[in-house]
């Protein structure tokens, strides 16, 4: 029987984690080896070790209603793409709201998570921490949830160029930068393309001499913006948009969005066009970058080869001279040192996963591992439904499948995924958003009914499947539901709109315009008529007013279902 749960760090992850087992009736015991809550959100001057680590800059990728908990929207003032400190205020909110606090043990590290001698029988764990006077305790628990993210450990691969060793500048990783200030006037080279490189490089251009830009196969770059200025992912994560994804011809889905992209600016001028189609992996967000390489601030390379004393090196031959710092964003080991080492069996030493939650040689699934996954979607409110499911098989209530079977979907979704990510460590990781998503809510049972939505609440339902998949959607009904939840999805383009209005604009006072539901009904009452005439078959007034008011009621409701906004 799972009473105590160990949670192995106080991060996002964390939170929701200790929120969860307090609502299924458990007793969450945290350890955070940092004086606060926030993990990666939480910036620190100074980069210490075996801790994540991010730039003074960052502000997040993903809008503040699609990143959210799933019963516990950010304030309405919240600007829909957030520095970092705001979003671990938001984390102190949802702290202080569900009262967590109290079940995180601080300055707290842990050491091991070993299984106890009769765990095929108990399941029990005993982990070993260190607390900040440096004393060592033994604790019992019946279940663990790691939460202690995946960004800790840094891969600095400067042994795979020659002439490292005599560079006369700076190597660092983009774990250890913190701001743009030591690079003042200096000549710099940035390595990788993902986010943090084109953050980073954007944000030394704006105060080096020049900055190089260096990419091994180029990157599609989005902005965070789409149509209108509404963002991006509310703009694309929707469930109408997974089924044509799926319905479509890939090679016609990745020409619409390339021909867009390319509109806006051409990647192959840019020098940033890869080797992949836009669908195939996910884009990098990023506001500025194009911007800056048109200014002539940020000049794109190839990948790098070597050093030359002060020079850099770069596959296509060509060089760069007085280079003073080069900043690796080449990104990180998923490495839990705590946990024993025989999960880490994958052919590539990987923390092998079920469905990036368990691994599949525990028997009992009393284990589970939070966040180390990549989707084309926010995190936070994966890894709370990742949370969900992890609760309800420690309490039986949800069940694996066979060990041979897990590994049988592992292999499979990494061969799948390897079409588009070569690297097998990279192919593991990747989750398709929405999917991912609605297979664990299926686990718990707190899918979204689609069917009987439109049946029961036609307003909800076009809420539910032609706006964006925001994560209340998985509190409507089932274990867990929220009252508030469907008040919640009625009101998100509120929220989405309200750090806008700022300065009052004049409402556009037409009652005619033709998207009204007025037009609605009247053109969809003329369709009718016009079919009914060509049959040579003459409507009664009465069967024409019929007709018009039930045209009207469902018009009315669909029309107030969706979004006022062009974007849905």
């Amino acid at each position: 029987m799972v009473r105590r749960v160990a949670v192995v760090g106080a991060g996002s992850s964390g939170l929701a984690c200790i929120k969860i087992c307090v609502d299924e009736g458990l007793e969450p015991v945290c350890f955070e080896s940092s004086d606060d809550i926030g993990g990666l959100w939480n910036f620190r001057e100074t980069p210490e070790p075996e801790r994540t680590s991010i730039y003074r800059s960052l502000v997040v990728n993903t809008s503040k209603e699609m990143m959210c908990f799933s019963d516990f929207p950010m304030p309405a003032d919240y600007p829909n793409f957030m520095h970092n400190s705001q979003l671990l205020q938001y984390l102190r909110l949802y702290a202080e709201h569900f009262d967590l606090l109290r079940y995180i043990n601080f300055q707290t590290t842990v050491r091991s998570v070993l299984q106890r001698p009769d765990f095929s029988l108990s399941g029990q764990w005993e982990v070993v921490t260190i607390n900040k006077n440096g004393q060592e305790e033994r604790h019992i628990f019946d279940a663990v949830l790691v939460c202690s993210g995946h960004y800790t450990h840094p891969t600095l691969p400067l042994s795979d160029f020659q002439g490292h060793e005599t560079f006369s500048g700076r190597c660092l990783h983009s774990w250890e930068y913190k701001d743009a200030d030591a690079f003042t006037g200096k000549r710099v080279v940035v390595v990788g393309i993902g986010n943090s490189g084109g953050d980073i490089a954007v944000e030394i251009s704006r105060s080096a001499e020049k900055t190089f830009l260096s990419t091994r196969q180029g990157a599609w770059v989005m902005g965070r913006m789409s149509t209108n200025g509404v963002p991006l992912d509310i703009a694309v994560i929707k469930r109408i948009n997974n089924v044509l994804f799926q319905l479509l011809p890939k090679t016609l889905v990745n020409w619409v969005a390339e021909r867009a992209l390319n509109n806006k600016y051409d990647h192959r001028l840019y020098g940033l066009k890869p080797k992949h189609r836009l669908m195939e992996r996910k884009p990098i967000i990023n506001d500025d970058l194009p911007g800056r390489i048109l200014q002539g601030a940020i000049v794109m390379k190839h990948n790098l080869e070597g050093f030359k004393d002060s020079r850099v090196v770069f596959e296509d031959g060509t060089v760069e001279e007085n280079i003073d710092a080069v900043v690796f964003c080449t990104g990180y080991i998923g490495k839990f040192p705590f946990l024993p080492s025989t999960l880490s069996e994958g052919p590539y030493e990987e923390v092998t996963l079920y469905k990036r939650v368990f691994p599949p040689s525990l028997h009992p699934p009393t284990l589970a591992v939070m966040g180390l996954f990549q989707a084309k979607g926010p995190i936070m409110p994966t890894v709370e439904m990742q949370a969900r499911w992890a609760v309800k098989v420690f309490l039986g209530q949800s069940r694996l499948p066979p060990k041979e079977k897990m590994l049988d979907v592992i292999e499979s979704e990494r061969r799948r995924n390897m079409q588009s990510y070569p690297c097998p460590r990279q192919a593991v990781l990747q989750v398709d958003y929405i999917p991912y998503l609605d297979f664990m809510a299926g686990e718990v049972g707190v899918q979204p009914k689609l069917l009987r939505l439109f049946l029961r609440d036609p307003a909800l339902w076009a809420k539910v499947f032609f706006g964006p998949c925001t994560p209340y959607q998985y509190r409507l009904s089932g274990p867990g539901n929220w009252s508030g939840a469907r008040q919640a999805i009625f009101t998100q383009w509120e929220r989405v709109a309200q750090p806008f209005r700022t300065r009052e604009i004049p409402e556009n006072t037409s009652k005619f315009g033709l998207c009204s539901p007025l037009m609605l009904t009247f053109t969809g009452t003329v369709i009718i008529v016009v079919l009914f005439s060509k049959d040579k078959i003459v409507p009664t007034l009465e069967a024409v007013t019929e007709m018009l008011n039930k045209s009207t009621v469902f018009l009315r409701e669909l029309w107030f279902s969706l979004p006022q906004n062009p974007d849905m």
